[in-house]
């Protein structure tokens, strides 16, 4: 019964189909992210506003010579949770998200940290999703990753591949 009303609200909601768009959103995370995120874009007019509110990046603290990052505490709990969640999920069901969370593994980061620097990644497209009110599109993501590839990759690599 409660999952029907959500399911209602959620599908006549403006943002429904932003947030119902991302890969293995289902309809409770795809409400949780929307419940925590909220309609109101003047609230996060920057995507790391929205990550600094959902404790997904990193907290900087510097005093003098001493500079160091730690992992931010004072954040949106349930936002961050939503996150989390919505990102571990998505590896399951995207060749980026599980690509994004092996290189992170690779790095030597821990299942934890890896899953935030995938959620952090994920904020970025959720963020341009949102504020341009567009359901996410798989094939748009692949086109952007793949002219940024090839806008990153030197000159030189690009004539030894052909």
């Amino acid at each position: 019964m409660l999952e029907t009303h959500i399911e209602q609200a959620l599908a006549t909601h403006a943002d429904g189909a932003v947030f119902t768009s991302l890969p293995r959103s289902g309809r409770v995370r795809a409400a949780t992210l929307l419940a925590e995120i909220g309609d109101a874009r003047g609230r996060y007019p920057t995507d790391d506003a929205l990550a600094a509110a959902a404790g997904i990046s990193p907290s900087t603290r510097a005093s003098g010579r001493s500079h160091y990052v730690a992992f931010r505490r004072g954040c949106n709990y349930r936002l961050r949770q939503a996150l989390v969640d919505f990102a571990d999920g998505s590896r399951a069901a995207h060749p980026w998200a599980q690509d994004t969370y092996a290189r992170a593994r690779a790095r030597g980061h821990n299942h934890a940290h890896a899953i935030r620097i995938l959620a952090r990644a994920w904020l970025r497209i959720i963020w341009r999703c949102w504020t341009e009110n567009t359901p996410y599109d798989p094939d748009r993501h692949a086109a952007a990753i793949t002219a940024r590839d090839q806008r990153t990759t030197p000159a030189s690599d690009n004539a030894m591949a052909s």
